[in-house]
């Protein structure tokens, strides 16, 4: 719950320090005092946007600290844990914003951006404004009070669950469709061209053997020719050839030897010559046995050689890469089959998921249903206590499945009243008037409150438009609401204030300079004060302080 709320130079407040209590607060005061800034500073501790104007004249920042119990708050709990933010039971929001309109945000001394603060202040408290009551003519508004009364969070996140997964597979498949005459044209295309290259099926590597072996053929007649002389030269020629020209050497070298011991190494490398010459000259012998002059061969070499030179030119490629090509092309092919394959697969499971989303809106809209019945019963108990005694409040659940399926449901919810005997039941927007519906969207308020996990409810004039005995049913809804939460309520109704278990009054003081607001909690003989005001002006006379005191007693019996 609300602890504390500290207020520096916002708008006309220049310091205000409230102490907040359980149970129901009243917050009173003359016109345009500025009973409101309090829920004004506290929309900016949940998030609210902020400018300069909020800054009090003269002042270089506005300063708004709330702090927070939240011992008996699990959600918010959660979230500070989650978020690294937890400092024990007590959670402090601070909101600074600068004369230039720039804004800072900080929980528990953490700062934080805005959204943060949107997204902890809806488990801290919840804000009913003066016109709240005309939110509920809109048919989103109507949905989600029903659901939050209904208390059914794991239907509404299946169905929206469900629907995600729906649309994301329905994108898939629009691509895929869309592109179904694309991928046959280039199905089409890449079949003939992986035709004809598995026909001519190049292996890894194998241009570059062929290259190798076309380059051999091509000049085999010279290259038997060219080894045969160099074999004769080395080996064969009786009158000189190089290995009986080393050997000579050898021999007269040795004989030298003897005169001359350092022609030893000159000696040991001559015959290593001697071996590697002998060696070279029988591998020549050999090669020049293996080496054929093959016509047929050159001819078949020459082909598939000229063929994958002329494949490669056809598909703009590298010779050396028309294998890896010819890979990727078959790999792209084998997708494109893969792709209509899965259109049929994905048009398979579309129908599952579309099968799961329209069991669990069914679901989801039978719950509404029964949560419809009971919420309307209750409402309709309510507003008879407010001057509408011949009034019927029924809430219409419409499940459409063949609308297109949307997050939060196929249901068409509708608000429906009627109030005069013998009127036919209409949608609240064309019935109702303003007084009428002032009282049905408080009723609808405070009871959905119940449903709220929030510890504190803050109603801002929600009152409006309701006046005599009614007032006092109002005020007594909220009083027994404050019973179970914190509630605060900015009212002008005495009948409303004189409800509640604590009452402030918010005063305004001018020095002619400049304004400032004040507010202050009231003792009981202050409140007696406050109520007089409220039932008969400005001008306190003996009877209408005896009816403040009777009514405050009254109340509170």
């Amino acid at each position: 719950m609300l602890l504390h709320l500290s207020i520096r130079n916002f708008a006309v407040v220049k310091s205000l320090d409230i102490d907040l209590a359980q149970g129901m607060t009243a917050v009173t005061g003359e016109t345009g005092a500025g009973k409101s800034i309090s829920v004004d500073a506290l929309g900016l501790c949940l998030g609210d946007r902020a400018d300069a104007s909020f800054v009090r004249s003269g002042a270089s920042k506005a300063e708004i600290c709330a702090t927070f119990d939240v011992s008996n708050l699990p959600l918010a709990q959660k979230w500070l844990k989650e978020q690294e933010l937890d400092d024990g039971n007590d959670c402090l929001i601070r909101r600074v914003i600068s004369s230039e309109g720039r804004s800072k945000a900080f929980i528990n001394g953490s700062s934080v951006p805005l959204q943060q603060l949107k997204s902890l202040g809806q488990y801290l408290l919840s804000i009913h404004g003066q016109h709240a009551h005309q939110q509920i003519l809109k048919a989103d508004t109507q949905r989600e009070l029903l659901d939050n009364f209904a208390e059914h969070p794991a239907l509404l996140a299946t169905v929206a669950d469900h629907h995600t997964a729906l649309q994301q597979k329905q994108k898939r498949y629009r691509e895929l469709l869309a592109g179904q005459q694309q991928r046959a044209d280039r199905y089409q295309l890449l079949s003939y061209q992986v035709s004809e290259l598995d026909e001519f099926a190049i292996g890894d590597g194998e241009f570059f053997e062929l290259e190798i072996e076309h380059k051999k053929l091509s000049n085999s007649q010279t290259l038997l020719e060219q080894t045969q002389l160099s074999f004769y030269q080395l080996y064969e020629a009786d009158d000189f050839n190089a290995l009986s020209a080393v050997q000579h050497s050898i021999e007269r070298l040795t004989e030298l030897q003897e005169h001359d011991p350092t022609l030893g190494p000159i000696v040991t490398l001559l015959n290593e010559a001697s071996i590697q010459i002998d060696e070279a000259a029988q591998e020549l012998r050999n090669y020049t046995e293996q080496l054929e002059i093959d016509p047929m061969k050159m001819q078949q070499v020459e082909a598939r050689y000229s063929q994958a030179l002329d494949l490669a030119r056809k598909h703009q490629v590298q010779a050396e890469a028309l294998y890896a090509y010819h890979n990727s092309l078959a790999q792209e092919l084998s997708q494109l089959s893969d792709d209509d394959d899965l259109l049929e697969s994905i048009r398979d499971e579309l129908l599952a998921l579309e099968k799961q989303y329209f069991l669990s809106a069914e679901k989801l809209s039978q719950s509404r249903v029964k949560a419809a019945s009971k919420l309307a019963k209750r409402v309709e108990s309510e507003i008879h206590k407010m001057n509408m005694g011949d009034a019927i409040f029924k809430i219409e659940v419409e499940y459409t499945a063949h609308n297109a399926p949307q997050k939060s449901g196929l249901d068409g919810i509708h608000f429906k009243v009627s109030t005069n005997k013998g009127q036919a039941l209409d949608k609240i927007e064309k019935v109702v008037s303003g007084g009428e519906l002032s009282r049905i969207g408080l009723a609808i308020q405070v009871i959905s409150s119940h449903s709220s996990q929030v510890a504190t409810m803050i109603f801002d004039e929600v009152d409006t438009g309701i006046s005599g005995s009614t007032a006092s049913v109002v005020g007594h809804l909220l009083r027994k609401l404050g019973e179970t939460c914190q509630v605060i309520c900015v009212t002008h109704l005495p009948q409303v204030a004189a409800r509640a278990h604590n009452q402030m009054f918010v005063t305004k003081f001018s020095d002619k300079k400049t304004t400032e607001t004040h507010m202050i909690s009231l003792q009981e003989n202050e409140r007696i004060a406050e109520l007089a005001r409220l039932l008969a002006g400005d001008k306190l006379t003996d009877s209408a302080l005896a009816n403040a005191k009777e009514l405050l007693q009254i109340s509170n019996s």
